[in-house]
């Protein structure tokens, strides 16, 4: 019996170890998302692999990607249900691969995607699942595929989910109740969203300027806020004066010019 007491302690022991390592303490420390990688200063692909690196070198704290389905069920980084003219839903992978981004690369897979960021622990990765406009159980295979990828690639600690379909948010809350979910699309209460479980919100800056009390609302219920997409300065420095957690931008160095302004301003 004090054998088998000792087995199952030192089983719940290295259950333990394990799961510290999968905590991740190194993420950066600043509140810029760039928004499908940083891709416009340098000219680069949207949602490229590229980009993703540029954002790594850029040091933001989340680099945003959106993913679709191709027609033999591959997992796609692309913002357009069209990759370069060619139906992503109505195609193949292989058939994908005959058109390249401008810089030469094929369309990413998510599995490629998630193991290139997988590479660094400081940029998080703020997977954006799109509705396929298909109906509803389309997006529910796309929703479950990508969640079993993120497992397969053991890249849980990574990846954060945001979506404008509430059924694909709330798909994730429930068989993923660890992970942290957002819901864009700015038109659900702050209280309802966290009775439903998301850990935070990513409204278009917009919406908090229509309603001024929902970054307080928000806080109050301890939901991390993010605002995208802040491009021009006054967007910007209205989500930084509202001390927003997080700001999703195609201009991330223009972000991090405008932090620093703000701070040495103090």
């Amino acid at each position: 019996m004090k054998q088998i007491m000792i087995a199952i302690l030192l089983t719940s022991m290295v259950g333990t170890i394990a799961n510290a390592q999968k905590t991740i303490t190194s993420w950066n420390k600043n509140q810029v998302i760039a928004h499908r990688g940083a891709w416009k200063a340098k000219n680069l692909p949207e949602n490229s692999i590229a980009a993703l690196k540029h954002a790594f070198a850029l040091n933001c704290h989340g680099s945003e990607f959106d993913v679709h389905l191709t027609l033999d069920s591959v997992i796609v980084v692309n913002h357009d249900p069209t990759f370069l003219g060619i139906n992503i839903s109505k195609s193949t992978y292989k058939q994908l691969l005959a058109k390249k981004l401008a810089n030469g690369e094929s369309i990413p897979t998510l599995e490629n995607y998630l193991k290139t960021g997988m590479k660094q622990k400081k940029t998080k990765l703020i997977l954006e699942i799109k509705p396929q406009n298909l109906g509803k159980e389309r997006d529910m295979v796309l929703t479950q595929k990508v969640l079993e990828m993120v497992r397969k690639l053991k890249a849980q600690a990574w990846v954060e989910y945001i979506s404008f379909g509430y059924d694909i948010c709330e798909y994730i809350i429930k068989n993923e109740p660890k992970a942290k979910v957002a819901y864009l699309t700015g038109n659900v209460e702050p209280e309802k969203m966290k009775a439903d479980g998301f850990t935070g919100v990513d409204y278009h800056f917009s919406v908090y300027q229509k309603n001024a009390d929902y970054i307080a609302r928000f806080k109050k219920l301890g939901l991390t806020i993010n605002g995208w997409t802040a491009n021009l300065p006054a967007e910007i420095d209205f989500l930084i004066a509202n001390q927003v957690d997080y700001i999703t931008t195609n201009e991330p160095e223009l972000v991090f010019e405008l932090l620093k302004k703000q701070h040495d301003e103090k």
